[in-house]
């Protein structure tokens, strides 16, 4: 029995190999801002995030890292741009795509800027209340 227990517990599964600091940004799918908040979780719980995008989406993944740069909650890491090829299925044949990747590291400010944020928040809501 302790041999399938480490048998499936040293199975590689497909989730492994999407990293967890991962967005993958949606051109339609989502707003602007759900990308930046989310992207400001990713960096409470990782050291960075990775923005990924393809074609029409490119736009919104640089916006997004525009935002969290200029708000000076990230610093970028590294930039990385590429072509993909993806299947169609209309066609029934591969598609070329452009595709990009933004890797974000948290900036100095990161912590101080969230708290900052989160008092704002807080003393928003009292004042709701009252």
């Amino acid at each position: 029995m302790e041999g399938i227990t480490e048998g499936v517990n040293s199975m590689s599964l497909g989730v492994d190999n999407q990293k967890k600091n991962r967005i993958q940004v949606s051109h339609t799918k989502k707003p602007l801002f759900f990308y930046v908040n989310l992207a400001k979780r990713y960096m409470q719980q990782y050291a960075d995030v990775e923005l990924s995008a393809l074609g029409m989406a490119i736009a919104t993944v640089v916006t997004v890292a525009e935002i969290l740069k200029n708000n000076g909650f990230a610093v970028e890491k590294k930039i990385m741009t590429l072509t993909v090829d993806i299947k169609d299925d209309s066609r029934g044949r591969p598609v070329q795509k452009a595709k990009i990747e933004i890797t974000l590291a948290k900036s100095e400010k990161f912590d101080e800027l969230m708290a900052a944020a989160n008092e704002e928040k807080e003393a928003a809501e009292a004042q709701e209340q009252n």
